[in-house]
Formats: structure tokens, C-alpha cells, sequence
């Protein structure tokens, strides 16, 4: 009893008896619970410190702890969801959409996440991997869009909040668009600089950190933040996929894989790993900013389709650069670094996804989408926008009406 008034208040009755009926099987073992932790987890995470004309291998330099990263296993959301009854609306089987226009034409439909090219491919190469002997389970992926927003909480103050969640491809894009439907499943907070970074790089170095190392570090926080979430538990699933009883009483084989990342420019270059409106300002191309002007000629649409890979040459090149800031003690934006990375605008840090994922073959750039939300509707279109409409309200006369017409 002390269970169901403590906690939480939204226990039922009935939610107090099954649990009794569990803890009364002759299967329980008390046992069983030793390390059992379910739900939200609080972390540190671990950023290494340069120190520019300070020579010291990768390896061996400071590292300090960054406290208060409050995040949920990956695993643990992916498993309860697949459980939950709501996944009976799921497809868990992707399929193609035609219009039928005429007994002639027929028009293919791109409306859902489950019915793209992309999950098509997907689902067909995860059924093509080998199979033990007695593995007849159906092979299924589970469609992970990647959300992440900073929030300002307060209109006086800098109180803020930088959480990112997680949706489910296999679920309809309309009710995943009502707040009602719990569709939004939170990940993690990502916490910013503790106050006392600079007393505690002050104690490794004698001087303060320049704004170059914080900018550095803070771009490594962001990186840990994701490689705490992508562990070994994750990526074991990643690579053998995880056995679920699912609710409709069908047990799978489930693939979980990165589709989406949305979020704001500055926030997707951040995870790109490429400088904010450096010379190659796409988080997926390369395109030049002198060339951006010329989009939709035919010369920079080819370079645009020209994605950006995730590579060896590119692992190289980060490889190179951190050689130099720590092994030769070089600027964290110093000249010799500059060269390696700025053919590309790659920005200096080990990239989370490119660490754990590239050797599976996922190119962390082609989950970058367009985000209509952050990029159009609340972004830097807006604001020029309503620049626009103000020259035309300057401008006087008809001008308004004949836009709006």
C-alpha cells in the first residue's frame, strides 16, 4: 500500500492488483530486480580539454565531467512503445501509394513515412540478411524521426531547456500532429557548460579557456550527450535487432533505424559537425555560399545533388585536425587546422553519429531534412516575409490587394 499512495497518483485499483498478482507468481524472483532501473536516468558526461601551445596526446588530456544530462534509454523507449496497445495502428509493414487517376495513370502518392522509397529500402534489406536456422520471426524496422528544439522558458531571465525527442515513422503522420496522442516520446536534456568550467580549466592550465576552446567544448558536450545514448545496449540492438512481443500478441524482429533529424539550422549544423554559415553552408551538400544565389540553374543543382558522405576521408581529415590541437598543441581555429577543415566548413569534434554508426554504413547527412516548421514557418523566411510586406506597404496604392489576390 505504501507503493500505491506514494509516487505518483495516477494508480488504479486494478494497477495495484495486477501488480500483486505478479509479485505472487511462483516465477517472481526478488532477485531479478538487482540493478533494475526503468525510465529517466540522470548522467555526466566526459569533455576533453585543449590547451592551445599545450602538447598532450588525445588520450591523456584533462577530461572534465560535465553533470545533469537527464536522459532515457533508447532501448527502454523503443521496447515499451512497439508493447503499448497504440502500436496496433502502426505500420509495421511499409507498402507503396498510387492515385488512380485514370485507367491509363497512375500517380504515386508520397504522404507518409511508412510508404517512402526510403523504409522500402529499409524493410527489404533487413529481410535480407542472414538468418539462424530456427529465426522465422518477421523482420520489421522501427522508424526513428529525431527532433530537437532549444526553448526559452521565461520572457525576463535566461532559464532555458534543450530537449529532444524522438517519433515513430511507423505511426500516421495525423496523430502524430495532436498532442493528445502521446505521440512524442521525450530522450533526453541536454545541459549546458556547468558555471564552473572556467575555475575548473583554470585548474588544469593556469588560464582561462579562450572563446575558441569553449566554443569547442561546448560542441563536444553535444556530441557526449549522444554517444551516452547510443551504447553498447543500443547499438547491439542496432546491429542484431531486438525480439518483441508486440501488442497485437505477434512476436517480431525489430530494426531500429535513424530516418529524420529536424531541427533549426544552427542546431542541425551542430550535429552535422560543419560551420554556422561557413563556406559550405549545407548540412547535406556542398554547395558554395557564392553559388547559393545560382539555385535551380542547372550547374549548382548537380553539385547539390551531391551529397555530403560520411567517408573515410572525412574520418581523416577529423583525425588530422584533432592531432594537431592536442599532439602539437596548434589553435583549436589556427591556420593549419583551417586548411584541413575548411574545404568542406567541417567543424572540429568527433561526431557521435559518424563514430558509432558509419561502419554500418549510415551516412549521419542524409537524415538532415528539410524542417518546414524551424526553416519556413518560424524561420528566417518569416522574418523576410514580413520585410516583404512592409516595402509593399511603403510602396502604397494596390499592392497589398494584388498580392492577396
Amino acid at each position: 500500500m505504501a507503493w500505491n499512495y506514494s509516487g505518483m497518483t495516477q494508480k488504479s485499483a486494478a494497477e495495484l492488483n495486477r501488480l500483486t498478482e505478479f509479485m505472487r507468481n511462483p516465477l517472481f524472483n526478488t532477485d531479478d530486480l538487482a540493478g533494475f532501473k526503468h525510465g529517466w536516468h540522470k548522467s555526466s558526461v566526459p569533455v576533453q580539454l585543449p590547451k592551445e601551445k599545450v602538447k598532450c596526446p588525445e588520450l591523456n588530456a584533462p577530461v572534465m565531467n560535465i553533470p545533469g544530462v537527464h536522459h532515457w534509454s533508447l532501448v527502454d523507449i523503443i521496447t515499451n512503445v512497439i508493447q503499448d496497445p497504440v502500436t496496433q495502428t502502426f505500420n509495421m509493414t511499409p507498402f507503396e501509394q498510387y492515385w488512380k487517376v485514370s485507367e491509363e495513370c497512375n500517380i504515386k502518392v508520397f504522404s507518409e513515412a511508412y510508404s517512402s522509397p526510403v523504409m522500402l529500402d529499409a524493410y527489404k534489406e533487413i529481410n535480407a540478411l542472414p538468418r539462424e536456422l530456427d529465426n522465422n520471426l518477421e523482420c520489421v524496422i522501427a522508424s526513428l524521426m529525431t527532433w530537437l528544439d532549444s526553448t526559452h522558458l521565461t520572457n525576463f531571465g535566461d532559464a532555458s531547456l534543450w530537449p529532444f525527442y524522438i517519433y515513430f515513422g511507423n505511426q500516421s503522420k495525423y496523430p502524430c500532429g495532436k498532442p493528445t496522442s502521446m505521440a512524442c516520446h521525450h530522450v533526453a536534456y541536454i545541459p549546458s557548460l556547468p558555471d564552473n568550467f572556467q575555475d575548473e580549466y583554470i585548474l588544469h592550465y593556469s588560464e582561462a579557456a579562450t572563446a575558441n576552446v569553449m566554443s569547442f567544448c561546448k560542441q563536444e558536450l553535444f556530441q557526449s550527450v549522444w554517444k551516452l545514448l547510443l551504447d553498447k545496449k543500443f547499438m547491439h540492438a542496432y546491429e542484431h535487432g531486438m525480439v518483441i512481443r508486440c501488442a497485437d500478441g505477434v512476436t517480431r524482429h525489430v530494426f531500429s533505424q535513424f530516418f529524420t533529424y529536424s531541427a533549426d539550422y544552427p542546431e542541425k549544423v551542430l550535429l552535422a559537425s560543419i560551420k554556422l554559415l561557413g563556406m559550405c553552408l549545407c548540412p547535406q551538400c556542398v554547395v558554395k555560399k557564392a553559388e547559393v544565389s545560382k539555385m535551380g540553374m542547372k550547374a549548382v543543382m548537380q553539385c547539390h545533388a551531391t551529397h555530403r558522405v560520411d567517408d573515410d576521408r572525412h574520418h581523416c581529415h577529423i583525425e588530422q585536425a584533432c592531432q594537431l590541437i592536442f599532439d602539437a598543441g596548434m589553435p583549436v581555429n589556427g591556420a593549419r587546422v583551417k586548411t584541413i577543415l575548411s574545404d568542406e566548413s567541417l567543424v572540429l569534434n568527433h561526431n557521435a553519429f559518424s563514430e558509432k554508426l558509419s561502419p554500418h554504413g549510415f551516412n549521419l547527412f542524409l537524415m538532415l531534412v528539410v524542417d518546414l516548421l524551424h526553416e519556413f514557418k518560424l524561420g528566417v523566411w518569416k522574418a523576410i516575409f514580413i520585410h516583404l510586406i512592409w516595402i509593399l506597404i511603403a510602396a502604397g496604392e494596390e499592392t497589398i490587394s494584388r498580392m492577396n489576390a
